[in-house]
């Protein structure tokens, strides 16, 4: 799908550009795409206009939503088909994404960007080929194109995961040319897409499941076997597994993994949030 490319309001943002409109202001100048290009937006009585579009006066977005103009009128970044699935504003501008409410990533240090690009580092991602398990909002992908990687190749098994990264700016986009046609992104399930990749045929893995509550299948052993088959002797992998608190848990997920890695192949250790792993 091609990517959205007008404005993005935030309470923060809309709520500037309605004070700059009370106190007479013609021009407004700031970021209308969280933080991804600054520029300004021409101020009238009965709406705004910003690059070449004109917009009618917003009301005040909810904190922890993204607004985006539909068409008609500016609506929230959320979609509902079974679960509520949302594009959530961070204080660094890169969003994060909830499903029925809870974060699926880490912003309370850094940008989730950032925290993505540390994890990636690991694998070494440049002229390689790299798997990218489950893309998410793709910060992964959009760290290995950063750093030269030869090719990506993800998968997202949710669609509306992939309606988000529409709206994201911050969201690599395949067909875009900054990507230099390097990253391939298809709507599978990769516990059963992964079948269908080629022995040895990636350099660098990229593992970033759901908790394992939700999606068990991708920390279970045949899994693993199935990533060590694809990655060719002496290729890295990061796998995530959050810090999961083992007092209320009962379990250590990390260490679990880490051994489970180690059965399939891999010589594993933790790292990060996660696992770091090089395949024997």
């Amino acid at each position: 799908m091609p990517h959205y490319t007008g404005p993005l309001l935030t309470r923060a943002t809309a709520g500037s550009l309605l004070a700059a409109r009370d106190a007479g202001i013609s021009e407004w100048n700031g970021s209308l795409d969280l933080g991804r290009t600054a520029g300004a937006a021409s101020l009238h009585a009965e709406g705004w206009q910003w690059r070449g579009e004109r917009y009618p006066w917003p009301s005040l977005p909810k904190d922890r939503s993204i607004h985006y103009w539909d068409g008609e009128a500016f609506a929230t970044v959320a979609r509902f088909a079974g679960s509520l699935i949302k594009l959530v504003p961070t204080e660094w501008d890169v969003p994060t994404f909830e499903i029925d409410g809870i974060k699926m990533l880490p912003t309370s240090k850094e940008s989730p960007l950032d925290d993505a690009r540390r994890k990636v580092a690991l694998v070494e991602p440049h002229g390689k080929a790299v798997l990218d398990t489950c893309g998410g909002l793709g910060y992964f992908a959009a760290c290995c194109l950063e750093a030269g990687a030869a090719r990506i190749h993800s998968f997202e098994k949710n669609p509306d995961v992939l309606w988000l990264r529409t709206l994201n700016p911050w969201s690599p986009d395949p067909d875009a040319p900054a990507s230099g046609g390097r990253l391939s992104l298809v709507l599978a399930d990769v516990s059963q897409a992964i079948a269908q990749v080629a022995d040895a045929s990636v350099d660098a893995l990229l593992h970033d499941p759901p908790r394992f509550g939700i999606a068990g299948e991708l920390y279970s052993l045949a899994f693993y076997r199935e990533l060590a088959r694809v990655l060719r002797r002496g290729g890295r992998l990061f796998h995530y597994t959050g810090s999961p608190n083992k007092l209320t848990s009962g379990r250590d997920v990390p260490r679990e993994v880490a051994k489970r890695l180690e059965e399939a192949g891999f010589k594993a250790q933790l790292a990060l949030d996660g696992v770091f792993a090089t395949r024997r």
